[in-house]
């Protein structure tokens, strides 16, 4: 038996476009400021830092990535991220955790080169991660922060083949030359670690 196939007329097709548009039109409006597209890591915001406060590079193709350095900020969340913004400062660092709830942003693209170790040949090889609080503070060390820096970690450290150890996840301490005591005596390595292998 032959059927003939169903005709769609003009309007028909321009009602199915409009009505095909319409969860698009639903959806809420990007926030004033706010960039998408440029995070590495999905569940950071994106706060970029200002250009003048970190190297445009190609990692991993310029410098191979192979460590991941711990800070904490001795600043508040909202502070470190007007630093990382303000030109004149010349820091950064690729991420920040703030305290309260783990929320994560991302200043800096993964391919680039934060000025966040203090030590140019550290800073080509590694992804910086800040943590809001101070290193003789541990009240600021809650669980939402470990849990979500470790998820974080554990993802960078998938992205670059980086083994999940104190070798290779080191505190900013750690780094050749520098005079910094971050993340501090408070910080717990031995959970952080088993957090970030277990996620």
């Amino acid at each position: 038996m032959d059927r003939a196939r169903p005709r769609l007329s003009r309007r028909r097709l321009l009602k199915g476009a409009a009505l095909a548009a319409v969860p698009y039109a639903l959806l809420p409006e990007p926030r004033a400021g706010a960039q998408t597209g440029f995070v590495d890591y999905p569940p950071a915001e994106w706060r970029p830092a200002s250009s003048s406060n970190y190297t445009v590079a190609d990692r991993p193709g310029d410098y191979a990535i192979d460590r991941v350095i711990i800070h904490v900020t001795q600043e508040t969340y909202a502070d470190t991220l007007a630093i990382f913004s303000n030109p004149q400062k010349k820091v950064s660092a690729h991420y920040l955790v703030r305290s309260a709830d783990g929320h994560v942003a991302q200043c800096v693209r993964e391919a680039d080169i934060a000025w966040h170790a203090g030590n140019w040949s550290y800073n080509t090889r590694s992804i910086g991660i800040e943590h809001e609080g101070w290193v003789d503070r541990p009240a600021y060390f809650t669980n939402a922060l470990y849990e979500e820096s470790a998820k974080l970690t554990a993802a960078i450290c998938a992205t670059y083949g980086i083994p999940r150890d104190r070798e290779h996840i080191i505190g900013h301490y750690q780094v050749p030359g520098t005079d910094h005591t971050d993340p501090g005596p408070k910080w717990d390595w031995v959970r952080y670690i088993r957090l970030v292998n277990f996620a």
